[in-house]
């Protein structure tokens, strides 16, 4: 293992890991398609900070811990799953913080979206066992510098998080104006995000350690 820094290879890796597809960046996407450029901003970067108490778990330990103790991840695991579900029934129901109309029962804030960005991001013990199984990949726990060189790295893919759901969410939000005045369209894409987040649920719920 090297602790050269940056490695071209944990870039691209790191890459392929935040541009698939998840949590994260179907909420920046919804947020941005929903809410605009802004709250898809604000979306990213909670997304981002949401990291953070997985790679502090994974660089002290906690993350070991997860992966051994079946009860605790499982705990993490269905309060995620009942997050998500909770996600898909606002959002079905036109509430919260990606509500299309911007009526539900408390109006959609930039730190109502950061913490449900956060949350979505912290109920997904994936991340920490991540993190656990993906730096010592880069960097030996065991040699001189090991923790700069994680905490180092950690950031770097902190920083390629925020950057491309950011891209993902203007995307969204930049062809948000071409879709926002049709109703059938508002209707469809409510639904689907609504069923993403369900599919994520399920997908989360039957996932092992």
């Amino acid at each position: 293992m090297s602790l050269a820094f940056p490695d071209l290879e944990f870039l691209v890796i790191a890459l392929i890991v935040v541009a698939t597809p998840g949590t994260g960046m179907i909420y920046t996407v919804a947020a941005g398609l929903t809410r605009g450029a802004r709250a898809s901003l604000v979306a990213a970067f909670g997304c981002t900070l949401g990291i953070v108490p997985h790679m502090l778990a994974a660089i002290t330990g906690l993350a070991a811990l997860l992966h051994a103790s079946a009860l605790l991840f499982d705990a993490v695991k269905y309060a995620g799953v009942a997050y998500l579900i909770w996600m898909a029934w606002q959002t079905w129901n036109d509430r919260g913080s990606l509500s299309l109309t911007g009526q539900g029962p408390h109006k959609s804030s930039a730190l109502q979206v950061t913490v449900e960005a956060v949350v979505i991001n912290l109920l997904n013990p994936k991340l920490s066992i991540f993190f656990f199984a993906f730096l010592p990949q880069f960097v030996d726990p065991a040699a001189p510098g090991a923790l700069c060189a994680m905490l180092a790295m950690s950031g770097v893919f902190m920083a390629i998080t925020l950057v491309v759901f950011a891209l993902y969410g203007l995307f969204a939000a930049a062809v948000r104006d071409h879709v926002i005045g049709r109703p059938k369209v508002l209707l469809w894409m409510r639904r689907s995000f609504a069923a993403a987040f369900v599919a994520l649920g399920a997908k989360l719920a039957v996932t092992e350690r």
